[in-house]
């Protein structure tokens, strides 16, 4: 994809979030654009970046440990929200800003473990199973209280909020219910801020349900394919 193209739907997309917020009563500025760059090359990253995009998202540990050595810009702010393997936390703890994707407090732990070995803080929301499919990632809503519990002493990993991915439908309308449930669940857990836990951010919505998920309470959205086109596969 060009760079006219990158920088001019990064701006369509920022336009869109200003009239969405404007029209649910919201301040856009909430909203944090988080540009899922998986399977793009460098390129792609560093033409966002020269139009004002700096958060990035990557859903594979090696694919983000590998962006992360390459793109060297100290302003840029790295998103992880794949499926996290214990063993491999090591790999992204010293450079990733954000973890979106911790469903066990023994992930949490690990973080904490890596992030103190390189004297830096995390930021990590819990991601909730709100589509009930098995194959999305995030803990049952019950289980999350004992979660936040478990972190609330850590000094090296603060948990910021909660994620979720919504059920893929071809009418946005039908996943309202999945980003209630999360906003439900974040203000109803705002009991556990203590120590490391501050319930602040909402990571929900992606291309698709951007809308939806920014009417419901989101303060930050995942947004791939409408900024660099559909995803590479290979």
């Amino acid at each position: 994809m060009s760079d006219q193209d990158i920088a001019g739907n990064l701006n369509s997309i920022q336009q869109k979030i200003e009239q969405i917020s404007e029209n649910a009563g919201r301040d856009s500025k909430e909203i944090t654009l988080v540009a899922v760059s998986k399977t793009k090359p460098d390129k792609d990253i560093l033409e966002a970046m020269t139009a004002g995009q700096l958060h990035f998202g990557e859903n594979r540990m090696k694919e983000l440990e590998d962006k992360m050595s390459s793109i060297e810009n100290p302003d840029v702010i790295w998103h992880f929200i794949g499926n996290l393997q214990t063993n491999k936390i090591k790999y992204i703890a010293h450079r990733v800003n954000w973890i979106h994707s911790v469903e066990k407090a023994k992930y949490l732990k690990e973080i904490n473990k890596r992030a103190k070995q390189d004297n830096r803080v995390i930021n990590a929301l819990v991601q909730v199973n709100i589509s009930n499919e098995k194959q999305k990632g995030g803990c049952k809503p019950d289980d999350l209280a004992g979660i936040l519990e478990s972190a609330q002493d850590y000094k090296f990993v603060k948990v910021k909020g909660l994620m979720g991915m919504a059920t893929f439908a071809d009418n946005p309308e039908d996943v309202r219910p999945e980003f209630k449930l999360l906003k439900e669940l974040f203000d109803s857990h705002q009991k556990y801020n203590k120590g490391s836990v501050m319930l602040e951010h909402l990571s929900m919505g992606m291309t698709n349900d951007m809308e939806i998920a920014i009417q419901e309470g989101a303060t930050m959205v995942r947004i791939g394919s409408a900024i660099f086109g559909e995803r590479n596969y290979g």
